[in-house]
């Protein structure tokens, strides 16, 4: 979150070899972004390693105002679904320039467009006095994203297979415990309790926290879907809390999650934060086509389905069915999707509306066979329209909406998700390792 850092004086140890690893998931694109700052003054004598605004990861190392080491890589780094595994290598007792300095992002070598590599037996300033994690020395560039599994080794340098692997079944570059000596200084905050500085290295080098950090469910070792900020259609979209808040200015604006269901069963919730405007033109539901003209509402495509706010109704295809109880700020919208036999059902407040019961599968809405809509499935959906704005806060399963715990603990039937009301029968929370069991 905005504002929010992780920081701890050290008393100088190895400068020369170390190691960084930590695992992030970017929501915050097109700023600078810090992930790691270090030294003693964040102008002068300082190390830095941050995503620039053009979205390139970067690194720079002063030392009396004079870089003595950087790089920018060759790639950006834009997926804001998926966590990046980053570590940064250094061993500056090498004779070969290239091997001092290394950085793997999910277990490759990359390489840079830039570079200046440090002098043999050059102390960083890493290890040494402050270090901030979450954003650059000052601090500034606070880290906008999720944050797990942040691990440093003091005295060796290691590549990133001590910190994950390719996963044998899917190819998927993925965390795995470490098997490292840490070391004086090292530490290795899974970052997995309200308090996400302490160390379980067995250093006790445990971080203090500034600002208001929250838990999420969400961690490189399951991975809970979000709303995509890079498919805002329309106009006048903000996101916010991990892309899971939407912010609509007026006129028309939406958006959708970043994954596409098109098999098994799935539940999220939907709290409405706030809305403008008393008229039929706010709406939650799914789409499998995207939006293609200017000003069209979900609700109004062959493949849209929406619930509208005051009315009550669902739309699809640009009509309207008398469906359930109208909805306004302060209400939570539960939706359940059945891609296995094409229903969809909708409760407020968890009570299921006409008389639906997705664990039995009685009185659904019936939705296209996934497999024959134009995207090939369907993906969470969200609008406002004519005129309208407001602000929607989504639970995939994470606990929260915007930064508000939910006020109930209901997992799904695998213990994955804490959702504010009771997860239907045989319908699952929207995180990796869900979708990769019942997807």
């Amino acid at each position: 979150m905005a504002s929010t850092v992780l920081s701890k004086t050290f008393t100088a140890s190895n400068r020369k070899t170390f190691t960084i690893s930590t695992w992030i998931k970017r929501t915050g694109l097109a700023s600078n972004y810090g992930i790691l700052g270090s030294g003693t003054n964040s102008s002068t004598d300082r190390d830095s390693l941050y995503f620039e605004s053009n979205d390139y990861l970067y690194f720079d190392a002063k030392v009396s105002s004079s870089v003595v080491a950087s790089f920018q890589t060759n790639r950006k780094f834009r997926d804001v679904g998926a966590f990046y595994h980053i570590v940064l290598a250094f061993d500056t007792t090498q004779a070969t320039d290239t091997n001092r300095m290394k950085l793997y992002v999910n277990g490759e070598l990359e390489t840079f467009s830039s570079v200046t590599y440090p002098n043999q037996n050059r102390d960083m300033n890493t290890n040494n006095t402050v270090h901030t994690i979450g954003a650059i020395l000052g601090p500034v560039y606070y880290f906008d994203g999720l944050m797990s599994y942040f691990a440093f080794t003091d005295g060796t340098a290691y590549d990133a297979s001590y910190f994950g692997e390719t996963d044998s079944s899917s190819g998927i570059w993925k965390w795995k415990s470490p098997s490292v000596t840490y070391g004086t200084n090292g530490f290795f905050l899974k970052m997995d309790t309200s308090s996400p500085g302490t160390d379980t290295s067995g250093n006790s080098n445990t971080f203090t926290a500034a600002g208001t950090p929250t838990l999420a469910q969400d961690n490189a070792s399951n991975n809970f879907i979000t709303l995509n900020p890079l498919n805002a259609y329309y106009t006048n979209s903000t996101f916010s809390n991990g892309n899971t808040t939407f912010a609509s200015g007026s006129s028309y604006s939406g958006t959708t999650a970043n994954i596409l269901l098109d098999t098994g069963k799935w539940y999220w919730e939907v709290k409405v934060i706030s809305k403008d405007g008393d008229t039929d033109n706010y709406s939650i539901g799914i789409q499998g086509q995207e939006a293609t003209g200017t000003n069209q509402y979900v609700g109004s495509q062959l493949f849209g389905y929406q619930y509208y706010g005051t009315s009550g109704t669902i739309y699809n295809n640009n009509s309207a069915a008398s469906y359930g109880s109208s909805y306004t700020a302060g209400d939570i919208i539960g939706v359940a999707l059945d891609c296995t036999n094409n229903k969809l059902y909708f409760s407020k407040n968890g009570t299921f509306q006409n008389s639906g019961n997705p664990s039995t599968g009685s009185n659904g809405y019936s939705i296209t066979a996934p497999a024959s809509v134009t995207l090939g499935g369907y993906y969470p959906s969200q609008t406002f329209w004519t005129g309208n704005s407001g602000t929607f806060s989504m639970n995939f399963g994470n606990g929260f909406f915007g930064t508000t715990a939910v006020a109930s603990s209901n997992a799904d039937a695998a213990g994955y998700g804490l959702m504010e009301y009771p997860v239907p029968t045989g319908y699952y929370t929207l995180n990796t390792k869900n979708l990769n069991t019942y997807g």
